[in-house]
């Protein structure tokens, strides 16, 4: 088995908010990341404390999205630097890991 070191970034986001499929289409056809997930929250909030939340009263496109994806290291810092100046995308996290491949 051989360990590659790799960076994975994710991208807290609301749905409806913050352009996601733009976000994908850079990562997917201008960065050529390998490998993406968006997932969807049933709730959170953020630093402003307002709850997001889904029920069937309140059908809202408010809900927390997370988009993560994971490449080598120049690649997602190239990654995050074009999401930030071109969608102004604010709350991003980053860290070192070890794949197995």
């Amino acid at each position: 088995m051989n360990l590659k070191t790799i960076t994975i970034a994710r991208i807290y986001a609301l749905e409806g908010h913050d352009n996601l499929a733009l976000a994908l289409n850079i990562l997917h056809d201008e960065e050529n990341i390998t490998g993406v997930t968006v997932l969807r929250g049933i709730a959170g909030f953020g630093a402003d404390r307002h709850v997001h939340t889904s029920s069937l009263l309140d059908l809202s496109l408010e809900l927390p999205l997370v988009l993560e994806f994971y490449d080598e290291p120049e690649k997602v810092a190239n990654a995050i630097s074009k999401l930030q100046t071109r969608l102004g995308l604010k709350h991003i996290v980053s860290w070192q890991a070890v794949a197995h491949v």
